[in-house]
This record gives C-alpha cells, structure tokens and sequence, in this order.
C-alpha cells in the first residue's frame, strides 16, 4: 500500500501560511453571497488553486508538496472560519486524494493522475452514496462493466457534492455485475470520461455553497482507472479517519469563528459600558472552554491517526475504530453546541442576519454536522462493539 508521508517527514513550505491566508481573504469576502444564492464558491476555489494548495498532500516525488493531514486539517479549520463552505468542499477533495494516494500501490494511470492533480490544479469530487441506500456507503447498487480493458458506469448518486463544478469525480461502485452490494471498489473519473444528469437540487439550511446536488453518473474509462485495492480495505483505513478528522476540522473551523464574534461583542460591550459584563459574557467563556476542548480532540486524534496509518492492523482494531468514529460523533455535537453558545453571548446581535456579529450562518452551516452520515445511524452500528471495548483503568490510558 501505498502510504501518505509522516509527520516527521512532511515539509511546510515557507509561504504557507500566507497561501491560506490569501484564500481566506478571498473566502470571507464572497461567504454571504456563496450561501444566499446557494452557489458554489468559485472566487475562493479560484484563489485555491492560484495558490496550488489542492495537490499538497501529493508527495514531492508525483509533483505535490508532502503535506501531511494535519497540515491539511489545519487548512480547512482556517477556511472554514472564512466560508464553511469552502472548508468542506476542500477537505472532501483532500480525503479522495488521500485514499487515491495511500491504495493506488503501483499503478502508473493514477500517479498520472495525481501528476495532473497537481500541475492542473484539479478539484476532485466525491461519489459514495446513491439510490436507497442513502448515507449507507458500505453498499453499493450499481457495478462496474468490463470490456476489454475498458470499464462503464451508470449510477444514479443521490448527492454528488459540487459535482457540477469538479474537475474528477471518485466514486464507490459494486465490483461487477454478480458481485455483493458490500463487494466494493473505488474509481477515479476525470470530467472527459462522464456525463452528469441532473436529479434533484440543493435547497438547504446551511452549507449551501457545497451544492450537494444529486445525479445521474454515466462514466466510461480504462480499467486501471480503478483503485487496486478493494473499498474494504480503503474505508477503514483512509475513508473514515480522513473524513471524520478534516470534517471535524471544518466544523471546529465554523465554531472558532462563531467564538471570535463572540469575543468581538462581548469586548464591544465591555468598552462602550465603561466595564460593565454583559450578560451573555458566561456563554462565551462556555464557547471558547469548549472550543479549545474541540481542538484538543481532533489534534489527540490526529495524532492517533498519523502514529498508526503504516498499521494496518491498528488501524483495522476495535479500539482505533471506534475512537475514529466517535471522534465524528463527539466533534459535531460539539461544534454546534459551541455555535449555540456563541449566539447567546451575542443576544439579539447574534440571532440577527443584519449584524456584525451575526451567527445565523454559522448555526446553519454547523447543524449539518449531526447528520452528515448521521450520528445516530452510527452510534446505533457502534452499539454491540462498543461493549468490547475496555474501559480505561487509569487516566493515562
């Protein structure tokens, strides 16, 4: 298996910082618009790329900068402060370049692929649920076809996020035709190889700029366009950590923002009253204890990730995989309990759409959290193993 540079390994270029901070700058100023008109973000997604920072996770040696994932997580956290929005749309490009990337062991078509990722700026989107089976992405309706070395692909996807704007999509399908619906594989398409047919639309309450719009996908390539190791393997061990970790990273992004317009209020009040404490001040102490625990969460867990990611027997134990999933159960609850917190410190300023400190936006967009791949879906699958987990003896284990 292929595998995504360590921390020890990854090299942060010296401008880094100032190429997010040159997106954000862009992000923030289009936000209100992105989410009013529900479009996708294309200023910010402009400056992404003018700033190369969709192949960073790419190792050097396929034109990329060796990022490593918490160097990517700490991206989306910044542009998820800006637009969440945007912060999605990146960190769901970057969980299919990782998977891409850490299971195409040798294959020459997908490092050409990742080649051109890089050069071209490409913006992969990501195909993993379709007709009935909802957000159950471990079972797939729709097979690849072979003929020669060619393969096909109709799938009717009941959410393709910013499909209409991506550059590739990467989806899941059934192996074949007489094969399981759990007998999966990943394979990446770019825009020349498929068709897209509008099914429905994406009218929603928050993350609007993401337009999550659901398609039929008519797709046809080369066989090595294929992921050569089975979804199986690549769910466990990239899909779930990378999702759950940069999601998290989003949401922690959102809620940090919601946190700082707190602060901006309460400081406001505290000036303008000669010193007196408002009384939302005990919310947003609440917002910002809870946020740095956010914080710690994901870092402890992306710490976990990276010690264990050449382990694929760690990585497949009971225990990684269920501290993996509630990390997304544990992070999204917690940012939108941060969001609340930080409206009522604002008061009526924060429940307000035409205010400075407004947090509207970032309750819609962060109550998304919950349900993507919903919580209580995955709590109700972690219910049996979870009683053969051990409970920790001292407070160091």
């Amino acid at each position: 298996m292929n595998r995504a540079p360590s921390a020890t390994a990854a090299r942060t270029p010296a401008d880094f910082k100032t190429r997010v901070q040159a997106v954000t700058a862009v992000a923030a100023q289009h936000a209100a618009s992105v989410d009013s008109a529900a479009r996708f973000p294309e200023e910010a997604f402009a400056a992404v790329k003018s700033q190369r920072l969709l192949g960073i996770l790419v190792p050097e040696r396929l034109g990329g900068e060796g990022a490593d994932l918490a160097q990517v997580a700490d991206v989306c956290y910044q542009l998820a402060q800006a637009c969440a929005s945007t912060g999605m749309i990146y960190a769901m490009h970057q969980i299919k370049t990782a998977c891409i990337l850490r299971h195409m062991r040798d294959s020459q078509a997908l490092g050409r692929l990742l080649r051109r990722l890089c050069a071209e700026q490409l913006l992969l989107a990501s195909s993993t649920t379709e007709g009935q089976g909802g957000g159950n992405v471990r079972a797939s309706e729709a097979p690849v076809e072979y003929r020669d070395r060619r393969i096909s692909l109709e799938r009717r996807a009941s959410v393709i996020s910013y499909g209409a704007y991506a550059d590739g999509i990467v989806t899941t399908a059934r192996r074949s035709s007489d094969a399981a619906a759990s007998d999966q594989v990943l394979v990446a398409f770019l825009k020349d190889d498929y068709t897209l047919t509008r099914l429905q639309g994406w009218n929603t309450l928050g993350m609007r700029g993401t337009c999550s719009e659901g398609y039929t996908l008519k797709a046809s390539g080369a066989a090595d366009q294929i992921v050569p190791e089975p979804y199986e393997i690549i769910h466990p061990q990239t899909m779930v950590p990378c999702a759950h970790l940069l999601w998290g990273s989003v949401w922690a992004g959102i809620a940090a923002d919601a946190t700082a317009r707190a602060q901006g209020f309460i400081r406001l009040v505290v000036r303008q009253s000669g010193g007196q404490t408002p009384p939302g001040a005990p919310q947003y102490t609440r917002a910002l204890a809870s946020l740095r625990t956010l914080r710690g969460m994901l870092a402890s867990s992306l710490r976990a990730y990276q010690r264990s990611m050449d382990d694929p027997k760690a990585l497949a134990s009971l225990e990684f995989q269920t501290m993996i999933t509630l990390t997304k159960v544990e992070a999204s609850e917690l940012a939108v309990s941060i969001v609340l917190s930080a409206m009522r410190a604002c008061g009526l300023s924060g429940y307000r759409c035409d205010s400075e400190f407004s947090i509207e936006r970032h309750l819609r967009d962060v109550l998304s959290a919950p349900i993507m791949i919903n919580n209580d879906r995955i709590l109700t699958n972690l219910g049996s193993s979870s009683l053969l987990t051990p409970i920790a003896a001292s407070i160091g284990d």
